[in-house]
């Protein structure tokens, strides 16, 4: 140790206009005692009648003396003895301070200083001392600091600033500056302490010299550091890149200043999954663990550079890590010096950049080594990091055993295991296979089995798709098959149905029997259509529409379906595109919802329907699964109800599932819907939350008028629609006609019911049970044939291949196919621009005798 010489010389402390203070006597106060009782005696020996005038005298003076005494310690001239300021050893404390201490009151007068404040603030004497504001007035560099002080003893507060000043302003000779510390308090919390306020200087030169070469030293450190020949960098918990040294910086093609300020993360420097590597250390608390990693850095152009990091990391007491200090070695030039260091950076780059996750592991499963995709997988399996341990963690338990017997055939070194295909331990459900492969005993350490696991999660997925999508379609082929032979029967009973009642008054018993078998027809019919409408093969009549104007058409209908416990909301988007669609069809998709909504409310809730349009921009955002980009219009339609648990959410859309009782649903009501709404162009996607509510989105394409073709004649059943328009107008058109019409059904009872009724009209019917027939029969008239009525699907020869053949010979001549399928169904197989008329089934008489007059007499 080394004594300090610089200690200020001893000058006496200062204290205004204070009063000598006197220590009190005990002998004062006993003679005063003894001359009152000498007083009282003689007093007693005169007699009372001579003695009573001394009394009294003798009471106004000492009554004089306490009344002036009053006073004076009112005015403040006496003053009770305080013990605790006279106290010597707290006077000699502040007396004796090595820091400069000053007491000012509300005026800024100086009350008390002691003996370093003179020294250090440059006073000859206790005349010349000065309060700190007039000590460094005047000095540009100190006087704000001085003017927060002031404020701040004003407002009663404490506050401190460090300030260097010149040499002869802090009270030194030679000019040279000097650092100090400036403090300023209030005296004391009571009302009377407060209005001082107590100033301190030190001077704290040495200790910013200290600090000045420290900072010196470390500067130094870094600036060693940093020029290193190896890379160096640190990262915080969080990942983030807290310090990068020049020379990794510069091999990574960095700026220094751009990674200081922050935002570099380390999988921004680490190529592929060599980050999970250095996350994946267990933590041991209150340890210090050094791991040896090769992987590649990545730099900023993409490029990568092989290095080998020495990562040091420190856990806490609580297990928590710490941030990391990992040396860099670089071994790009290892790659051109020796051959055998170059085999060993392109062996470890392909090891850990393979996208098969791989580990070696002893015969209990525990993790000897691994690859940084096994690391990455790890991590993201489950919280504990129990996978990076032993590779049975990574495995369900369900299907631990599995791989557990795998190892065990690889420890007793059997050869040609099979690859075993579990479900991945975790949160989410994630399948993987492990081929386990095992290790030579001579070539044994630690390890048993060499293991390569394959994520198979999204192919499993791609599978289930692809098998539900063929179920869908083998059910779909199903369903529509069942329809078209269904309604052949339909057809034959409506139409023998329509005989029996042209044969039947109203007033016969039997009537309303034959009414009975109608109206059973007709909801056969409606059943019918939505089989076809699931397997997307139903007839649909598109026309432009106002979604805006459909749905508000729909209001009463759909209050009268959901009650009264339910409310309905319906808000409309402005400035609705047009769409394209079949308004019964898109009518029955929003009554299926809405039942559906209200079946899901038992207890009431409220039912929004919502209308908007989407362009292309917004859909692109919304990047919906199948749907491309182009300009939609949106129907929403959300309820409050009870949700749809996450399980079956999948399996609403398919036919025949409900969750409804026995005997309240047939399970085709979505399905229905989906094939409606993809029949349309459209799509139909739902969300929904247990307990809070579900919601169907269904984006219709937005229709544009450019898109409109000139109608061709009757392609379609508009022939029939209008003949039922014309019926409701007219209870008795007429529909009788002339002409020869060749009626072509593979049906034979079918095709009795439609000659008997064509032939009832007037027209002159020639039967065919195939289109081998028709051809036949076609030539025998030399092609003397006003119309062809005809099947679409029959066998030998269909319903297109007809068409064709007949158009071949005459070109002109009219046709009408009927069918269970929808139009489109068959459309794509005939040539274009071919013009026919479409008749679905099933159809009344009337409709069929409709349908073929107005082709007859069409132009």
């Amino acid at each position: 140790m080394t004594a300090d010489s610089n200690d200020p010389p001893v000058t006496e402390p200062f204290v205004a206009h204070g009063p000598a203070r006197r220590s009190g006597s005990i002998l004062l106060v006993v003679l005063i005692a003894i001359g009152i009782v000498a007083v009282a005696v003689w007093l007693m020996t005169i007699g009372r009648t001579q003695a009573q005038p001394y009394i009294l005298g003798v009471l106004a003076l000492l009554a004089t003396a306490g009344l002036f005494n009053l006073f004076a310690l009112a005015a403040g001239i006496i003053r009770f003895s305080d013990r605790a300021t006279d106290d010597p050893v707290m006077a000699r404390i502040a007396d004796q301070a090595q820091e400069g201490l000053v007491v000012t009151d509300a005026r800024g007068h100086v009350v008390y200083s002691n003996a370093a404040y003179l020294t250090l603030t440059g006073a000859a004497g206790p005349q010349d001392v000065r309060p700190v504001e007039r000590v460094f007035i005047g000095n540009p560099d100190v006087s704000e600091a001085v003017f927060r002080l002031l404020k701040a003893a004003r407002e009663g507060k404490r506050q401190q600033e460090e300030v260097r000043v010149a040499g002869h302003e802090a009270g030194q000779g030679s000019g040279q500056g000097r650092w100090l510390r400036l403090r300023v308090r209030p005296l004391g919390e009571g009302k009377r302490d407060a209005k001082y306020a107590v100033w301190s200087i030190a001077d704290i030169t040495r200790d910013r010299e200290r600090q000045e070469d420290v900072f010196q030293e470390l500067r130094h450190a870094i600036e060693y550091l940093d020029h290193a020949p190896c890379g160096f960098f640190s990262v915080n918990p969080a990942g983030e890149i807290a310090y990068v040294n020049a020379t990794l910086a510069n091999w990574l093609d960095y700026d220094l200043a751009e990674i200081g300020s922050g935002g570099l993360k380390l999988t921004d420097i680490v190529s592929g999954d060599g980050a999970a590597l250095l996350t994946s250390i267990a933590a041991v608390p209150g340890e210090v663990k050094t791991e040896v990693f090769d992987i590649d850095l990545r730099m900023r152009g993409g490029k990568t550079v092989p290095v080998r990091l020495y990562h040091k990391l420190a856990f806490g007491a609580d297990g928590a890590a710490g941030a990391s200090r990992t040396l860099v070695i670089s071994r790009a030039r290892d790659e051109h010096s020796d051959p055998e260091r170059a085999a060993e950076v392109r062996f470890m780059r392909f090891f850990d950049h393979t996208p098969m996750a791989i580990a070696t592991v002893d015969r209990g499963g525990n993790v000897v080594g691994a690859n940084a995709r096994y690391a990455k997988l790890a991590q993201g399996l489950n919280g504990d990091g129990g996978a990076a341990k032993s590779i049975f963690r990574a495995v369900n338990p369900r299907d631990r055993g599995l791989l557990i017997a795998a190892i065990n055939q690889a420890a007793e070194g059997q050869g040609d295991i099979a690859p075993v295909e579990v479900m991945l331990d975790g949160p989410k459900e994630r399948f993987a296979q492990f081929f386990v492969t095992t290790v030579e005993k001579d070539e044994r350490d630690a390890e048993t089995a060499i293991v390569y696991m394959l994520e198979t999660t999204e192919r499993r997925a791609l599978e289930n798709q692809i098998n539900q999508s063929q179920k869908m379609e083998m059910v779909g082929q199903l369903a529509g098959g069942i329809a078209h032979d269904f309604n052949n029967v339909l057809s034959a009973i409506m139409m023998a149905n329509d005989f029996l009642l042209n044969a039947h008054k109203p007033t016969d018993p039997s009537f309303q029997d034959i009414m009975q078998i109608k109206q059973n027809a007709t909801r056969a019919a409606t059943l019918v259509r939505q089989l076809l409408a699931f397997s997307r093969r139903q007839t649909l009549r598109p026309q432009v529409l106002d979604l805006g104007d459909a749905l508000s058409d729909l209001t009463m209908l759909l209050r009268r379906l959901i009650g009264e416990k339910v409310k309905l909301d319906l808000v409309h988007g402005r400035d609705l595109w047009p769409v394209k669609v079949d308004v019964s069809q898109f009518e029955q998709v929003v009554v299926n919802l809405a039942v559906n909504a209200r079946d899901a409310m038992p207890d009431g809730g409220k039912l929004i329907i919502r209308t908007a349009n989407v362009p292309t921009e917004e859909t692109v955002q919304l990047a919906n699964k199948g749907m491309p980009a182009a300009d939609y219009v949106k129907i929403e339609i959300a309820d409050t109800g009870t949700g749809i648990p996450h399980e079956i959410i999948d399996k609403i859309f398919e036919p025949f599932f409900s969750t409804k009782e026995v005997g309240k649903g047939t399970g085709l009501g979505l399905s229905t819907v989906y094939g409606i709404v993809k029949q349309t162009g459209g799509f139909i996607y739902v969300d929904s939350v247990p307990g809070g509510g579900t919601t169907f989105r269904i984006y219709l394409p937005r229709h544009r008028q450019e898109q409109e073709v000139a109608p061709e004649v009757q392609v379609g059943n508009g022939a029939a629609k209008e003949a039922v328009a014309a019926e409701a107008a007219n209870p008795k058109p007429d529909l009788t006609g002339q002409g020869t019409i060749l009626l072509v059904e593979d049906g034979d009872g079918l095709r009795a019911l439609n000659a008997r009724g064509l032939r009832s009209r007037g027209y002159s019917v020639i039967e065919a049970a195939n289109g081998v027939e028709a051809l036949e029969a076609f030539e025998e008239k030399n092609g003397a044939v006003d119309l062809v009525v005809s099947d679409v699907v029959m066998p030998e020869m269909d319903g297109p291949t007809l068409l064709k053949e007949m158009r071949s010979r005459n070109a002109e001549l009219k046709i009408i196919f009927v069918s269970g399928y929808a139009e489109d169904a068959f459309e794509k197989s005939l040539p274009e621009n071919q013009q026919f008329a479409f008749l679905p089934k099933p159809f009344t008489l009337t409709q069929l005798v409709a349908a073929v007059k107005e082709t007859m007499t069409a132009n």
